[in-house]
């Protein structure tokens, strides 16, 4: 098995820059709170030049960089960013896996694994797979190095190697590097490192200290038996991970493309113009995740931080998967201009679910439908105007009375089929029904219609099948329903189907054959 690690070293601070690709170039730092005291946890090249460092509260380093912009850590863009190299994996392998996250010295740093066996059908060697991840990276606006090796654990110290001694991460402007352990190699690799770099326990650390074994070559030079009466079966185990022979699960097939954007606001916004503007911002990057899994948005879902602890969720649907960032932008502005939100907003939230994008052939001798994106746009515009439960395709519902109606949420190709004529004879008449229903005058001849008056048909009754009685809803005085309908020509040629509605005692043509 091969595996490769991309580690982003400060994955506080891409995240923000990624969000506010306007602060690029400035002196910026993240900061673990709002107040004076609060500790500074990431800093960028340039506030790093004017001798600021991760540690210092809030006011020190505002002291020392008074042109200093400071941002509030946010746990939902340190997510986006960690998803996003999810997305960017699956785009060069399908098995990859997020790192869990880390403590201590590495706990600003984000790492993604992804399965490496198999690339030489599609690079040149493993060295230009790794460069090809890190410059698709630093295009996503997440710079970081590249590790391959035999397992996770080897091409995580192999991204290391591009740390510069003493320091715990590489700066962002340092060009990204790509480190290939052969397979074989994992002793001399760990030989010079740190334990804690293997990630040992705290109290194992100290009992070795105590032996002076701090590196992975002291621990390797002791006896396998000695190792093992005196330190337990934990410092063992750490002796097999220092000469490569940890075993460990392959890498996981992700399930699913719902991919998620969230944004903390800074103010609260009750307007809809700054509200689009952020939705706007979201759209893009999610568009850019998609756009690596080869997908476009299939659904969009859309939930509101509103101001006092309060949330509004939303669901958009699209009649056909779409990339179009001026339709979703739309889309999204309609369900706000519809349902304006209770308060100001304080977070945004946009999910996406991703679905392979429309390649239908057309047909060479009929006419081009509707677009899908326009189809989508139009059918969003008609819930704003009409509302969400009059849109939709008809479906059949399970009520005997004539006139009940259903819809179902459109989609395209999953309507109600209609006859159609057989190879043996032409296909069967269309019953076509009036409504309102028009009001006929009857005359009757041994309790059956004989002749007809009506703004519809007019005459003699020719032929006559029937009645069909329906009844239903006798619990309800508003909804009951009793009717005896007949199939009738009259001497004017026309074909009609006449009923008797004995709750209100009147004749009426309820619908037309054409």
């Amino acid at each position: 098995m091969r595996v490769a690690c991309l580690r982003v070293p400060q994955l506080l601070l891409v995240a923000e820059l990624r969000a506010s690709p306007e602060l690029a170039g400035r002196a910026l730092a993240i900061a673990a709170g709002r107040e004076a005291r609060a500790e500074i946890l990431a800093v960028s090249p340039e506030a790093a030049a004017r001798g600021l460092c991760a540690g210092r509260t809030r006011a020190q380093a505002s002291a020392l960089c008074p042109e200093l912009c400071v941002r509030v850590a946010s746990p939902a863009l340190e997510e986006s960013a960690r998803a996003t190299l999810l997305d960017l994996a699956l785009g060069f392998s399908p098995r990859a896996e997020l790192a869990p996250r880390r403590a201590g010295l590495f706990a600003a740093e984000g790492c993604i694994y992804l399965d490496a066996s198999g690339i030489a059908a599609l690079f040149p060697s493993e060295q230009g797979f790794g460069a090809a991840l890190s410059q698709r990276a630093s295009a996503l606006g997440l710079p970081g190095d590249v590790g391959i090796g035999s397992s996770r654990l080897v091409a995580r110290i192999a991204a290391l190697q591009a740390v510069p001694a003493g320091s715990s991460a590489r700066p962002l402007s340092g060009e990204p590097a790509v480190f290939v352990v052969p397979a074989g190699g994992e002793v001399g690799l760990f030989a010079r490192l740190p334990l804690d770099w293997l990630g040992a326990s705290d109290a194992l650390l100290e009992r070795l200290a105590r032996f002076g074994i701090r590196s992975s070559g002291e621990l390797l030079a002791l006896p396998r038996r000695s190792l093992i009466t005196r330190l337990g079966p934990e410092a063992e185990q750490l002796a097999r991970l220092a000469r490569g022979e940890g075993g460990e699960l392959p890498l996981p097939v992700p399930a699913g493309a719902r991919l998620l954007e969230a944004v903390d606001l800074e103010h609260p916004l009750d307007r809809l113009e700054p509200l689009c503007f952020a939705l706007q911002a979201l759209l893009s990057r999610l568009r850019e995740r998609l756009a690596l899994r080869q997908l476009a948005v299939g659904e969009l879902e859309l939930e509101l931080d509103l101001d006092g602890g309060g949330r509004d969720s939303r669901r958009i649907g699209l009649a056909a998967p779409s990339a179009d960032p001026r339709l979703l932008l739309r889309l999204l502005r309609a369900s706000l201009e519809t349902r304006p939100a209770e308060a100001a907003v304080v977070g945004l939230r946009l999910c996406a679910r991703g679905a392979p994008a429309p390649s239908d052939q057309l047909d060479l001798f009929r006419p081009a439908g509707p677009a899908p994106a326009a189809l989508s746009q139009v059918l969003n515009e008609l819930r704003a105007l009409c509302g969400t439960e009059r849109v939709g395709a008809p479906a059949i519902p399970d009520d005997f009375h004539p006139d009940a109606l259903a819809l179902h949420p459109f989609r395209p190709g999953h309507g109600i089929e209609s006859p159609c004529a057989g190879p043996d004879g032409p296909a069967p008449p269309a019953l076509r029904q009036l409504r309102p229903p028009v009001p006929a005058q009857v005359r009757l001849q041994a309790g059956l219609p004989a002749e007809i008056s009506s703004a519809v048909a007019r005459g003699h009754v020719l032929q006559l099948a029937g009645p069909w009685r329906s009844t239903g809803g006798w619990w309800s005085r508003e909804g009951r329903f009793a009717y005896d309908s007949f199939d009738i020509q009259t001497s004017d040629g026309t074909l009609i189907r006449l009923r008797l509605d004995r709750v209100r005692k009147h004749w009426e043509i309820d619908a037309v054959y054409d």
